[in-house]
């Protein structure tokens, strides 16, 4: 990819060009690239495995995500370096995604992985009630705050072969921004020049100080035991009943936690 290259895939419309690099992985692996390079908010680590025993080729690794979307229900809002700058009550949050998701076009280009950046996140169990009618209007209520649909723009992105011993580092820049593809070589290089750097220490973490009785005391649950079993006693009557086949009763159980994920 040269200034030219770039100016004439900005020509036809494409406002996602991958600028891109390729260094030897030398000593490194792909957890310590990550923690070197993109451990923090908004980054993804993806491991590749066939047929549940054999490591894939490749890893995926996606840097701190500046541009978000996040939906809560029926309320959509786009995030921006950690300001909101759109929210807004939406009918359909899939073809609201969807049209998100058409705003980038992406230029294809030779040699690269098949994934090197798009929309990464999730989304949660509850957007079933998105295309089930008898769901809607019975929405549990939300505790915690999570949204139901969470899509990151991955612009940034390390692509570790592991057969190659290589690691590709992606810039998908913006023709729009002036000086972009300048910009990009200028962001390449910066990722390249960290790659040496000693990766830092982890903190010690001591799981269990004060023993399982001690453990045991911080442990928050949702519901009390009372609860849970006439929660219990109800399933078996809607069993006996016909109006279920299986049920699995859950609770949610937390406790502090303050080691690196």
């Amino acid at each position: 990819m040269n200034p030219q290259d770039f100016a004439a895939l900005a020509a036809q419309g494409y406002n996602r060009i991958p600028v891109s690099t390729e260094v030897l992985a030398d000593l490194d692996t792909p957890l310590s690239v990550y923690r070197k390079l993109a451990e923090g908010p908004y980054s993804y680590f993806f491991e590749s495995v066939q047929g549940g025993e054999k490591w894939g080729r490749y890893s995926i690794i996606g840097l701190p995500c500046r541009r978000l979307l996040k939906v809560f229900g029926y309320r959509a809002e786009v995030w921006l370096d950690g300001e909101l700058l759109q929210r807004e009550e939406v009918t359909d949050p899939l073809a609201y995604t969807e049209a998100f998701q058409n705003r980038y076009r992406a230029a294809p280009q030779a040699g690269l992985p098949v994934f090197h950046g798009g929309l990464v996140g999730y989304f949660g169990y509850d957007t079933v009630r998105y295309v089930e009618p008898r769901l809607q209007g019975s929405t549990p209520p939300d505790q915690l705050g999570t949204p139901d649909i969470l899509l990151m723009v991955s612009d940034e992105v390390l692509v570790f072969d592991n057969l190659a011993g290589t690691i590709r580092l992606i810039v998908n820049a913006d023709p729009a921004v002036e000086n972009a593809y300048e910009l990009a070589r200028q962001r390449l290089d910066e990722l390249a020049a960290r790659l040496p750097e000693t990766m830092p220490p982890l903190p010690d973490v001591v799981l269990n100080p004060g023993g399982s009785a001690e453990l045991e005391a911080l442990v928050e649950s949702d519901f009390t035991q009372g609860e849970y079993e006439a929660g219990v006693e109800r399933i078996k009557e809607y069993v006996l009943a016909g109006d279920v086949m299986q049920v699995v009763p859950s609770q949610r159980m937390t406790l502090p936690f303050t080691a690196p994920p």
